[in-house]
């Protein structure tokens, strides 16, 4: 199933704008360097020329693989080697090809019907990030349950100003507009002054954007035009929903989902709306809990229609019948599903983004002066979670500082510890297992 429509939106990103027809025609460009490629990976800046690199490949059947603009050296060569990718468009790397948005092709290219759309690698929590590949089909039945459940058609403006290698900013927030035929505004940053100047019908967000933009009066107001508001990448606070009902007049729908999932859970715009309430199930996808208490409470499994072809690299993760365990403890309530914590307490979810706290310890612990270490999100009102390292030191003292400037050196800024705190021991259990649950 193909992802793009015969005729595309305009899209304009932090300013700059460009017409649908010269889209595909500057995207044909794209088609014509790349055809023929495995793999290519894109900078995913927030930009006209990640729009344009991103659409091209998909025409030409080139999966693609979003690195992020930030990415520290060890990441970025993970993430092009276990890819396999055998090229890098945009960006000023060494040997990375040129994105000409004025580029035009004659070029008649039809997008094919089968094959991986994308390669999007996740912040594991125990390694390095895995490349979860995702099928055109995929792709296109998360948009297409998500044009229902939300009634979004061609009329609609969507706005946003989330970053280009996420699900939520590039699969819904470029790829789902493009398929919808609804014009895209991207604000380059999600500020509340840009997201009120925007003039746009439907707005996509993270919780620390909303709750931004609630504690900004004149911001929120401004958004009483906007037909509908939707959040997702972490749970939306209530006070945040309580305030932008006030403000803009509504308060958001929430959605629940995963790279390796897609969207699986939304609010529909008809439905009720309740923070912390993350929907329906979307169409051709199902849902259990394993476990279950007396509570209502279990583990969230998913399948069906919009779930990853797998990792790459790696074992099947889908069980014989097509689960995918999510790692998440949810209850269905009337309301809608209700995501109650991570089973596991190493993934991180800060301002949006979603890391893996082995990772930033593997950073950590390259550094000399560290001999131990244990990463925690820590409740934060306006990023959700912030990033919180323990460290054991070895031999002279270290600031904190200096240690969180190392790990934004290795790997994406936002990845940084906000924190460092320095202990004796670390607790552990019998087994020697780092319990922190007892840090955090």
């Amino acid at each position: 199933m193909t992802i793009l429509p015969a005729s595309l939106p305009s899209v304009s990103v932090a300013g700059r704008t460009i017409a649908g027809d010269d889209l595909r025609e500057a995207a044909g460009a794209v088609a014509d360097r790349v055809a023929g490629a495995g793999v290519a990976a894109v900078e995913a800046t927030a930009s006209l020329e990640t729009v344009v690199a991103v659409v091209g490949c998909l025409l030409a059947g080139v999966p693609v693989v979003p690195v992020p603009p930030d990415s520290g050296p060890r990441e970025r060569e993970h993430l092009l080697t276990d890819s396999g990718a055998e090229l890098v468009l945009g960006g000023e790397a060494s040997g990375a090809v040129p994105v000409d948005v004025a580029a035009r092709s004659t070029s008649s290219w039809a997008e094919p019907a089968e094959g991986t759309a994308l390669i999007m690698y996740t912040s594991g929590t125990t390694g390095p990030p895995k490349g979860a590949v995702l099928s055109r089909r995929a792709v296109a039945a998360c948009l297409d349950g998500l044009r229902d459940a939300w009634a979004w058609t061609p009329d609609d403006t969507l706005v946003h100003g989330l970053p280009l290698f996420h699900v939520h900013g590039l699969v819904l927030g470029v790829l789902g507009a493009l398929r919808a035929g609804s014009p895209l505004v991207h604000t380059g940053r999600p500020t509340p002054a840009a997201y009120a100047g925007a003039g746009g019908t439907l707005y996509f967000g993270v919780p620390t954007v909303w709750g931004r933009i609630a504690a900004d009066p004149g911001a929120a107001a401004a958004l009483r035009a906007a037909r509908l508001l939707v959040s997702g990448s972490a749970a939306l606070p209530a006070p945040v929903f309580d305030a932008l009902a006030a403000g803009a007049g509504q308060g958001p729908v929430e959605r629940y989902g995963m790279t390796e999932t897609l969207i699986t859970l939304a609010g529909r715009v008809d439905g009720p709306r309740h923070a912390g309430r993350v929907g329906v199930a979307l169409p051709g996808v199902g849902t259990r809990l394993v476990g279950a208490g007396d509570d209502g409470i279990g583990e969230l499994q998913v399948r069906g229609a919009t779930l990853f072809d797998g990792y790459r690299n790696r074992p099947p993760a889908l069980d014989a019948d097509g689960w995918f365990d999510t790692g998440d403890s949810a209850r269905e309530t009337a309301e809608g599903w209700q995501l109650v914590g991570r089973t596991r307490d190493d993934l991180i979810k800060t301002g949006g983004y979603r890391l893996g706290a082995g990772e930033v310890e593997a950073a950590l612990l390259d550094h000399p002066a560290v001999a131990e270490c244990a990463v925690v999100g820590v409740a934060d009102d306006d990023l959700g979670q912030r990033v919180v390292a323990y460290v054991v030191g070895i031999g002279d003292a270290v600031s904190g500082q200096t240690l969180i400037d190392h790990v934004a050196t290795q790997l994406s800024v936002h990845k940084r510890p906000r924190e460092v705190r320095f202990v004796a021991s670390l607790p552990r259990n019998a087994m020697g297992k780092i319990q922190k649950s007892r840090l955090a």
